[in-house]
């Protein structure tokens, strides 16, 4: 493997759609699938739904992506897709880690959830996870914002092999301004951010500097 050296303010961000599917394919099949050829289905669906196949898992991601059921920004090195941010709404979205915990200390779900990322292992360590929830929460801020929250790995300092981070890390989302809510299960955490619709938080970042607002913005991020 030939690792690959990336400014990230060369990187585009695009949305997982009918028209990016193909760039999307080629990045999870450069890696088995991911996750052991889950094509990042896990958070879609419930285990009685599961098909615990990777051709399963391949048509019925594809088949949620055409019908606008599957989100995600995709990170893109020229043509070529390198990585994503998983979002979506809990409808969307049902099954997280560590749910019935979850479920018996939340009284309200979020408008969104962050549920997972990938990177392709040669732009690991570059930042490209930062650009991909950077885009992400773009996303959302167009789409009419809302709360947003994540489940990450609180690392507490430690280096963890990134192919096991695939909800990222707590020190990421702080960067970005969420709040941490909880611990959740053994190693990781709930975080929460509220992201105003696009119009206002263009405004908002006029007004006063990214670090005194809790609303998230597009300043650059260079860490994960």
């Amino acid at each position: 493997m030939t690792k690959a050296t990336v400014a990230t303010d060369a990187l585009t961000v695009r949305p997982l759609s009918q028209e990016t599917w193909d760039a999307f394919a080629d990045l999870a099949e450069r890696h088995n699938g991911v996750w052991g050829g889950c094509w990042c289905t896990w958070f879609h669906t419930m285990h009685a739904e599961k098909t615990f196949t990777v051709e399963g898992n391949r048509a019925l991601k594809e088949t949620l992506v055409r019908e606008g059921r599957a989100h995600a920004a995709l990170v893109f090195d020229g043509d070529e897709a390198i990585g994503w941010c998983q979002y979506g709404s809990p409808a969307e979205l049902p099954n997280i880690k560590h749910r019935k915990e979850y479920e018996e200390k939340t009284d309200q779900p979020p408008d969104y959830r962050l549920t997972c990322f990938f990177i392709d292992r040669r732009y690991r360590k570059q930042g490209v996870a930062a650009v991909a929830l950077r885009g992400a929460l773009d996303a959302i801020a167009q789409a009419g914002g809302g709360v947003v929250e994540a489940y990450p790995q609180d690392t507490a300092g430690q280096q963890v092999t990134a192919s096991f981070l695939y909800s990222a890390t707590r020190g990421l989302f702080e960067q970005m301004g969420f709040t941490y809510l909880r611990h959740q299960g053994k190693n990781h955490c709930v975080m929460t951010l509220t992201v105003a619709p696009a119009g206002k938080r263009a405004k908002a970042a006029t007004r006063r500097p990214r670090a005194s607002t809790r609303t998230a913005t597009s300043g650059a991020a260079t860490t994960s």
